[in-house]
C-alpha cells in the first residue's frame, strides 16, 4: 500500500501571519519576513505531525492511494479521513495494461474516522493477479485555514509553538505530544482494529 500526497500544502495557505500573533513576535519591523522560513517549518511539522498521529488530512487535497488487494471484494476503508470526493479508480495489471473503473459502481461511504469504498453493486473491481489499483481521491477538513475545525487549529498553533521553542534543542523520537495538543486532537484519532481492516 502506498499513499501519495499529489498537491500538498500551498504556503499561502498556512497561517503564518496567525502564527506569529500567536507567539507574540514583534510587528511593524523591516525584517518581519526574516521569521516567516522557520515559522513555515514549524507549522509544516505541526500539520504533518498531527496529521500522522490522527489519520485526518487537515488541509484539503488531492491523493493517490496504490493497493494491490482489498480487504473485502466488496468494502474498502480508506486510509485517512475524512473524504469528500472520488476522482478517479483504475487497475494496472503486471504488464501495464490500465482499465477505468466507472465511478457509478463503487459508492463512497463518508465518514469522518474511516471512510470507505463500497460496490454499488455485486463487488469492487477486480484486482489483477499481481496488479494493483489506484485511487485517486480528495481528502481534508478545509481548503484553507479559515475552515479549520477550531480545536484542530488551536492543536497546530500549539504543536507549532512547541517545536517553533525547541528548534536550537537536539531532537528527541520518544513520540509524545505536549499534553493540550494530545487533549485536543484525541477525538480526531481513529482506533485501529483487526490491522486496519474495514469491518
Amino acid at each position: 500500500m502506498k499513499l501519495v500526497d499529489l498537491t500538498g500544502i500551498a504556503t499561502i495557505d498556512l497561517p503564518i501571519a496567525e502564527f506569529r500573533s500567536h507567539l507574540r513576535l514583534g510587528t511593524g519591523f523591516a525584517d518581519d519576513a526574516l521569521q516567516d522560513p522557520i515559522l513555515e517549518a514549524s507549522l509544516r511539522t505541526a500539520v504533518a505531525a498531527i496529521e500522522a498521529r490522527t489519520g485526518k488530512v487537515l488541509f484539503e487535497r488531492s491523493f493517490r492511494w496504490v493497493v494491490s488487494a482489498w480487504r473485502s471484494p466488496s468494502v474498502q476503508a480508506l486510509p485517512v479521513a475524512p473524504v469528500s470526493a472520488l476522482t478517479s479508480i483504475v487497475t494496472i495489471s503486471r504488464a501495464g495494461d490500465v482499465t477505468a473503473t466507472n465511478l457509478t459502481d463503487v459508492v463512497l461511504m463518508e465518514d469522518l474516522h474511516r471512510p470507505q469504498l463500497r460496490a454499488a453493486a455485486m463487488c469492487l473491481p477486480v484486482i489483477p493477479v499481481n496488479g494493483v489499483a489506484e485511487v485517486t481521491f480528495t481528502a481534508g477538513f478545509s481548503p484553507d485555514w479559515l475552515g479549520m475545525p477550531a480545536d484542530i487549529a488551536q492543536a497546530v498553533l500549539l504543536l507549532a509553538a512547541h517545536y517553533y521553542e525547541i528548534r536550537h534543542e537536539e531532537p528527541t523520537n520518544d513520540g509524545n505530544m505536549p499534553y493540550g495538543v494530545a487533549s485536543l486532537i484525541e477525538r480526531y484519532r481513529t482506533v485501529r482494529i483487526l490491522g486496519g481492516a474495514a469491518l
